[in-house]
């Protein structure tokens, strides 16, 4: 959309700021560590004032005080990836959980699906050219910010200047509220043995000049720990923590042989700590750009060799893989696991991985199931799934037959449930 372009956005407080939110109006929140928490402080602040007032983001990983019951009736919360601080209010019916792909959501906005009232942002401290960065969460906030009738931004100095298509002019601020707090951190997570050993299995199926996508969390940090006998990696990812930086120290992580961007690393967001926030600020190697873009499959597919590693909380014996709820119940996200499984299987060289221990419950149950819980949601189909990894090996489905594909899943589920598994194969003559 054409919105007006102020020339200097007025600076006031937060709680100035959010007199322009309406009742039945519909607003974005800035996400993953970029949410503007002193924004978010003072909306809540106001909710007695307010009514059905939707808030939309992906996740976050601070704030969230106005998914508490409390502020139902004030607040509604539109999830298109749940996050930790969002599940409860999902579940028990006090916001709604969008399944779709992340490399679509920004084209909610774009196309007038959504129509955006106003975004909450958070932003660095402009340039002598009046150009503020986007920091660590450029993603869907970008777009949200393009389409949004007003802006109102955080100038925080603790954002850092992070390079790519991830900068708003200060003129297109309306309102620029002055704060100085740390940005959220991520704690590194412990790598349990069973993470660790499936990590050295899909460590030793990555090649060298391999283009990678890695999350965050304890695989795709024990996955980083298998990976220094090799050569010009590259990174094109929807977000990375801190495990890069060690590779891109030790000469691994070079981007050099990269079929598109050669020499950057591309992302649509940040999460871990200060130190990862040091190492993006006005770095050369970083850029950061829209979801719609680092997600697009066919943008995906032009980087050579490249290798999507993505989870999953439970994966049938036909190769159907869940990954945003537990059966009925809504855990996360649809995210951009197809989106990368699906550029990563036109890549040439390319490999989908999904990775998964192979139980849960402390070992009580089995995560290679005969059938899916009921109600739960294939993220994967059978159709794109490629390779799943457990500690237990690989299983390279592509192409397999329903016979070949349950042999493989088996080889692969923990012992003392391969039996059982077995004869659910038998009993279907499959």
């Amino acid at each position: 959309m054409s919105r007006q372009v102020n020339q200097t956005p007025k600076t006031v407080s937060a709680a100035e700021a959010v007199q322009a939110i309406q009742s039945n109006s519909r607003i974005y929140l800035g996400g993953g560590t970029g949410i503007p928490l002193k924004l978010e402080q003072a909306l809540v602040q106001r909710a007695a004032e307010l009514r059905n007032v939707e808030v939309d983001h992906v996740a976050t990983f601070a704030g969230g005080r106005y998914l508490d019951a409390a502020y139902a009736g004030s607040f509604r919360h539109r999830a298109f990836f749940i996050g930790p601080n969002a599940r409860a209010a999902v579940n028990e019916g006090r916001a709604d959980y969008v399944p779709i792909f992340l490399s679509m959501v920004p084209g909610l906005y774009r196309d007038g699906v959504l129509p955006l009232e106003a975004a909450l942002i958070q932003v660095s401290p402009p340039d002598a050219h009046g150009f503020c960065s986007l920091g660590v969460e450029v993603g869907v906030t970008k777009t949200a910010a393009e389409e949004a009738k007003l802006v109102i931004a955080e100038i925080n100095p603790n954002m850092p200047r992070v390079l790519g298509d991830s900068f708003i002019h200060i003129s297109h601020i309306d309102y620029a509220v002055m704060v100085d707090y740390p940005l959220p951190e991520a704690p590194a997570p412990k790598i349990t043995p069973e993470q660790k050993k499936i990590g050295q299995y899909i460590g030793e199926m990555i090649e060298d000049e391999a283009t990678l996508q890695l999350g965050i969390g304890a695989i795709p940090n024990a996955v980083l720990e298998f990976l220094g006998d090799k050569q010009h990696l590259g990174i094109h990812t929807e977000l990375f923590s801190d495990g890069v930086i060690r590779l891109v120290e030790e000469g691994i992580i070079t981007n050099q042989r990269k079929t598109i961007h050669p020499g950057k690393i591309i992302a649509g967001f940040l999460f871990g700590s200060k130190t990862l926030y040091d190492f993006v600020d006005d770095n050369a190697m970083i850029e950061l750009r829209p979801t719609e873009y680092v997600n697009d499959p066919f943008i995906i597919a032009q980087n050579h060799k490249m290798t999507a590693i993505n989870s999953a909380i439970e994966v049938d014996l036909t190769g159907q893989v869940c990954a945003d709820s537990i059966g009925e119940t809504f855990y996360s996200g649809i995210g951009g696991q197809i989106d990368f499984i699906r550029g990563a299987a036109r890549s040439p060289g390319g490999k989908a991985i999904v990775a998964l221990p192979a139980t849960a419950k402390s070992g009580e149950l089995s995560r290679i199931v005969p059938r899916l819980k009921p109600s739960a949601g294939v993220v994967t189909t059978r159709g794109d799934v490629d390779y799943i990894v457990t500690e237990f090996g690989v299983a390279s489905l592509r192409g397999k037959s329903i016979r070949e594909r349950t042999a493989a899943l088996i080889r692969i589920a923990h012992p003392q449930f391969r039996d059982e598994l077995s004869a659910f194969v038998k009993e279907q003559q499959w």
